[in-house]
């Protein structure tokens, strides 16, 4: 899915930090200095950029300022793979917290719906010592068990009643090493994985107007740390693979 052009994606740039230099020539800040609008549709700030590294293509993200690399197409019924792996540079505001990213599904409607940069969607958490929390963001919803803890349990059922869910375990591999991610998509049921394990599995996902969301575009975001992804992979599926649908309890 990743080529040297993104020819099939797009991005959409965020609001930049105050600390951001080499803005656009065509940003224009509010009048006491301060940035109130997103960049929009474009990269000017060279977030997203493809380098070729033993003959494979690894999307490297500077994390500069937020964004998200959008698909073009939409799709359902999938299974979508990838290698991450975190890189040295942090930027404000999250210089002094835990590095950060997510990958977006089920996203709809328009740019910047979710803190003026990200579409309404299921987001797969990526944060050190996060992988694999669940987040709904603008307006998405969906039915997902947890434990007394509010750790995702496949064998509970208490519901969880805010926007994010925590994964069942931390299966990040160590820092500089790549994790794999896995997100299984079946109509309106999803499974998160973190390198080979279900950490996370929820039903009855519906967009902001309450209907069932059962198809969308992705979105890598980038969220103030740098990183890279590689073998990004997405595959058709009519079914989840038995073990896996078993293990995430749906």
């Amino acid at each position: 899915m990743i080529d040297e052009e993104l020819s099939l994606w797009e991005v959409w740039t965020g609001i930049p930090d105050p600390s951001v230099e080499n803005l656009p020539a065509d940003y224009t800040k509010e009048p006491n200095g301060e940035n109130k609008v997103a960049i929009g549709l474009g990269d000017p700030m060279g977030i997203y950029e493809v380098s070729m590294e033993n003959g494979e293509p690894v999307l490297n993200i500077s994390g500069q300022v937020y964004a998200g690399l959008t698909s073009k197409e939409i799709f359902s019924n999938y299974h979508l793979t990838l290698l991450f792996k975190w890189g040295e540079k942090k930027y404000e505001p999250r210089l002094n917290r835990k590095r950060d990213n997510g990958v977006l599904y089920h996203c709809y409607g328009e740019h910047g719906a979710f803190w003026k940069v990200w579409k309404s969607s299921l987001e797969y958490q990526v944060q050190e010592g996060d992988f694999g929390d669940l987040y709904n963001l603008a307006g998405t919803s969906n039915q997902v068990t947890v434990d007394e803890e509010g750790k995702w349990s496949p064998h509970s059922e208490k519901l969880n009643t805010v926007s994010r869910t925590i994964r069942s375990q931390d299966l990040e591999s160590p820092h500089g090493q790549w994790t794999r991610i896995d997100i299984y998509v079946l109509e309106d049921q999803s499974i998160h994985m973190t390198n080979g394990t279900v950490v996370l599995a929820l039903k009855n996902a519906k967009d902001k107007q309450g209907k069932p969301l059962m198809q969308g575009q992705l979105q890598l975001q980038s969220e103030g740390a740098e990183c890279y992804m590689k073998d990004i992979h997405i595959r058709p599926i009519s079914k989840f693979p038995k073990a896996i649908q078993k293990a995430a309890g749906l």
